[in-house]
């Protein structure tokens, strides 16, 4: 028994209180699977809306906001965490045991239990830590404002909603549903938006009399009131701080190139040792690892942001503070403050080609940042996340499964041709896809439309084959 073993024994105490969704007993059909996915999805929006009890205010800057697109948080709701502390605990746990700390036996069924048990327990307690962290931060007013009761309150609330959103992922996980909470929060958080930005009747006065925060809803008013039409659709496709008919049209141009290069494939033929007229196929796609690397890397720089925000706040005049982020608030958003200097500034996507212009090593900078970032997460992921050529080999030797015309040995060798490359490239390709995204202006920023895209791609290809199992060669 190693000491990796002994580490995940800690956590047997903790798994008669842990909340836990039982596996399904039975085949669940299709239907079900389609009904309890939609309930998940309403109970998540429901919280997503319900406002925190106790809080006095949430105005001013929002060190948070950065992070939010892919966190699927709501700011001052019961889903202020969203999936923070579930993602943060999974990337721990698989770090952890891919760097072998942590020794599991997936075939051991108590193994499985305890890792999935410490994966639960390490979300738990990152939600209260968050929780906590939070109040004492005065995000929603100073402690003496609110008063301990409702302190405390508010603690309880976020850390029940993080609770919730573990077992809507279990339970969606565990074959109840269809692919993943976190995926499917993700995705919705990503539509909401770009559906709310499109056609969002709120009306918001920016110095030229009040206007509508919709792009479409903009578009049709612009063309109605005023007399000079070219000057009006003018404006509804080019205005400034507000969404415009290019930043959609953007947005569904980046949906579009990214499904298409969904298809980008390689196709390794193998086939059974054992049954020999039994032939399968091992497909390697360009997006290797789906869309990791964009969520390791604005994990990455939203903590950097936040970290730089804080330090700047206490030390603005320090000349490292200054080197990590400069800050100012932003004219046009509640307060929010944006990065004009620093690290921050240049990791951050130009607002406009106007800005690129201007400030060119500011895009070479960024470009060169996102398409390096990505391509080494990619490959990072595939060694701890257990599918790099190694992990592969070993899996396909396992089923007795060999490619035609090679050796047994020589599998991994020849998987190790195309998995790190397509890691890397599919990396490079997913940076540069959230660039062209940032530098066009689409509707949410580069990284969340192909968060999205790759999400909603990954759910039509679950349905698909959810609905051939379930119809059969004869369903229609």
């Amino acid at each position: 028994m190693g000491g990796g073993f002994r580490v995940l024994h800690l956590v047997r105490p903790f798994l008669s209180f842990l909340p836990e969704v039982q596996s399904a007993d039975r085949k669940i059909p299709f239907r079900e699977k389609v009904i309890y996915t939609v309930i998940a999805l309403f109970i998540f929006l429901v919280c997503s809306q319900l406002p925190l009890y106790g809080i006095h205010s949430t105005t001013g800057a929002d060190p948070f906001y950065w992070m939010r697109v892919i966190l699927a948080s709501n700011r001052g709701t019961v889903m202020e965490l969203g999936i923070t502390p579930i993602v943060t605990s999974g990337m721990v746990m698989q770090l952890l045991v891919g760097s072998k700390i942590i020794e599991v036996d997936n075939n051991v069924r108590e193994d499985r239990a305890l890792l999935n048990g410490a994966q639960k327990l390490l979300g738990i307690l990152i939600a209260v830590g968050e929780a906590v962290a939070y109040v004492l931060s005065g995000m929603y007013g100073s402690v003496s404002q609110l008063g301990v009761g409702n302190a405390i309150l508010i603690i309880v609330q976020l850390c029940f909603a993080g609770i919730v959103v573990i077992c809507l992922d279990e339970l969606l996980q565990k074959g109840y549903g269809l692919g993943s909470g976190i995926s499917l929060f993700i995705a919705t958080n990503m539509c909401e938006n770009i559906i709310w930005k499109a056609f969002s009747p709120t009306t918001i006065n920016s110095g030229r009399g009040a206007e509508f925060e919709g792009a479409v809803i903009a578009l049709f008013h612009l063309l109605i009131t005023r007399t000079d039409k070219v000057r009006a659709l003018r404006e509804a496709f080019y205005r400034q701080n507000l969404p415009n008919v290019t930043n959609l049209l953007a947005t569904v141009l980046i949906f579009l190139i990214v499904v298409y290069f969904q298809g980008f494939r390689v196709v390794l033929p193998v086939r059974s040792k054992n049954s020999r007229g039994q032939q399968g196929s091992y497909p390697i796609k360009l997006f290797y690892t789906s869309n990791m690397p964009i969520i390791l890397h604005s994990a990455l720089v939203s903590n950097l942001y936040f970290i730089s925000q804080l330090l700047y706040r206490k030390y603005s005049g320090n000349f490292l503070v200054n080197l990590l982020g400069i800050w100012k608030e932003s004219e046009y958003s509640n307060g929010q403050t944006i990065p004009v200097g620093g690290l921050a500034y240049y990791i951050t996507p130009p607002s406009s080609l106007a800005d690129m212009a201007a400030n060119p090593f500011h895009a070479l900078f960024y470009l060169v940042f996102m398409l390096s970032a990505c391509a080494l997460f990619s490959k990072t992921w595939i060694e701890v996340s257990g599918s790099s050529a190694r992990d592969v080999a070993k899996q396909l030797k396992e089923q007795q499964m060999v490619m035609p015309g090679h050796r047994e040995s020589n599998l991994q060798k020849e998987l190790n041709r195309y998995i790190p490359t397509a890691a890397a490239f599919g990396g490079m390709c997913i940076g540069a896809l959230t660039v062209l995204a940032d530098f066009m202006g689409a509707i949410g920023s580069g990284t969340g439309i192909l968060l999205a895209v790759t999400i909603i791609y990954q759910y039509f290809e679950t349905f698909e084959k959810e609905k051939v199992s379930e119809l059969g060669l004869f369903g229609f």
